[in-house]
């Protein structure tokens, strides 16, 4: 009998509290309660179950089906969070137990998140937000220039943020765009940039270059205005010094900055940006 996956075992004996089921041939035998035992079933019959540990850490099994299975991940929504951990509904009576130490970000009542299912060091069945890199797909069936939707699964500040497109393939935004604002489990739309040879999307929340140089020469005005008409620095400033003052990449500034200059909007004097 496996901990934690949906199993078929024989009903070996009714008592008036549910059924004993077990594995053919076996010894060990688990509970079905009464409330879960199939209408007409008789002794000899194959249940299809799924094995867990009820309030008591007993061995139980019931015929629902939970919205993950060992060694699998799905999105979970949050039901409450205690000092221990957060306890995460996924489909059956006692909801699934996520302690800090497996959570990869600050979680919240109604979160919908991604989370995994393993068995912890005590025999128990938990969920973890570490790891759903490994079980993510590689195969998208997305292209350059491709809107797609994804989900938040973790911060890796010094790489990107990354995300699940579809809740089933793996991309990430690039670190040099601003996703300060976003929250583990946040959605959000989003354009395939490239797809490497591995697999794997690169995405942005940003439209494309054309698209972006209106909003982003306005951005670039803002600024100007309220540093009284010139930048304390130039197009020739570091990638993070350009990010962490306008919250663009340095190529996005530069051509943000060429299209001020061609509507004669800006000057460029010793390398001094300026309103015109």
């Amino acid at each position: 009998m496996k901990l934690g996956e949906m199993q078929a075992l024989k009903l070996v004996r009714f008592k008036d509290f549910g059924a004993y089921l077990g594995e053919d041939g076996g010894k060990d035998t688990v509970l079905l309660p009464k409330k879960d035992v199939p209408e007409g079933a008789q002794v000899g019959d194959m249940v299809r179950v799924f094995l867990y540990k009820d309030s008591e850490d007993r061995l139980i099994s019931t015929t629902r089906e939970p919205k993950v299975t060992l060694n699998h991940f799905a999105v979970l929504t949050v039901k409450e969070v205690t000092k221990i951990g957060a306890f995460l509904d996924w489909g059956l009576e006692k909801d699934l137990f996520l302690p800090y130490r497996e959570m990869k970000g600050r979680v919240e009542p109604g979160d919908e998140i991604l989370a995994r299912l393993y068995i912890d060091k005590s025999g128990r069945l938990a969920a973890s937000m570490r790891g759903i890199f490994k079980l993510l797909s590689h195969h998208a069936p997305y292209s350059k220039g491709d809107m797609v939707t994804g989900r938040v699964y973790e911060f890796g500040y010094e790489f990107g943020t990354f995300v699940a497109v579809d809740d089933q393939y793996d991309a990430m935004i690039p670190k040099f765009e601003n996703t300060r604002h976003l929250r583990i489990g946040d959605v959000v739309d989003l354009r395939v940039t490239g797809v490497k040879e591995d697999g794997k999307l690169d995405v942005s929340m940003r439209k494309s270059a054309v698209e972006e140089i209106p909003e982003d020469a306005q951005k670039v005005l803002d600024l100007l205005a309220s540093y009284a008409g010139v930048l304390p620095f130039s197009e020739k400033a570091s990638p993070e010094v350009i990010f962490r003052e306008t919250g663009m990449s340095k190529n996005a500034f530069k051509r943000a900055v060429g299209h001020l200059y061609k509507e004669r909007k800006v000057t460029i004097d010793n390398g001094k940006i300026r309103l015109a």
